[in-house]
């Protein structure tokens, strides 16, 4: 099975099992508090990280909130995240930039995402998928890379490099859900140490099947 066939049939798959979750896990109400949680989620999960927003989208209720608090203050909100205090520094300067080049705006193109302190690709693609429906990129966390690896869609180990082999394999308008659905398999079957080859509807199309 040639790499489009195998990503169309895999997307089809999980599309079935996972019909109806949300695009993204992490709570938010604002382009910009899902921009911050994203910021957050680097080696966290995204349960700590909801429960981290929980209270901290009460106590900085706009863009100005961040911008005008201390990166030491922030940390200090957010110090049961790993890496807080970068984290803080790169949200505190990410508000002032939004505010000061953007008018305030979360921007809505890759190009001026990335230019945003902390944001890289993947961030970049999560916040332009799942709050503007825009499909600039194949979002590459731990478990989209573990998983492209093992169903053959990939043999890089670097996430740019990765995300340059599955977009030529899948129609763009599925590049946002794809990497959704990779995620959700990864976290509930295709786990890192025991994958859950009895449960997985791709078990049978899955060339890492002895893993």
């Amino acid at each position: 099975m040639d790499k489009k066939k195998l990503a169309s049939e895999i997307l089809k798959r999980l599309n079935k099992v996972y019909k109806g979750t949300p695009q993204t896990l992490l709570q938010f109400s604002t382009p910009f508090e899902l921009l911050v949680a994203t910021i957050m989620s680097a080696q966290t999960t995204d349960v700590q990280v909801n429960r981290v927003t929980a209270d901290l989208f009460k106590k900085y209720r706009s863009i100005r909130d961040f911008a005008d608090t201390a990166p030491e203050q922030l940390a200090k909100d957010i110090s049961s995240v790993n890496f807080f205090n970068n984290k803080a520094k790169s949200i505190t300067k990410t508000a002032r930039m939004v505010i000061e080049e953007f008018n305030g705006e979360v921007p809505r193109t890759m190009e001026e995402l990335v230019k945003l302190p902390g944001v890289a690709r993947k961030t970049a693609n999560i916040v332009l998928s799942s709050v503007f429906g825009v499909n600039e990129g194949i979002a590459v966390d731990t478990h989209v890379k573990r998983l492209a690896f093992r169903l053959g869609l990939t043999k890089h180990d670097d996430p740019v490099k990765i995300e340059q082999d599955l977009m030529p394999v899948l129609p763009r308008k599925h590049w946002g859900n794809f990497s959704h659905l990779l995620v959700f398999h990864g976290r509930h079957i295709c786990q890192a140490r025991n994958p859950r080859h009895a449960d997985c509807v791709l078990y049978d199309i899955c060339p890492s099947k002895r893993l």
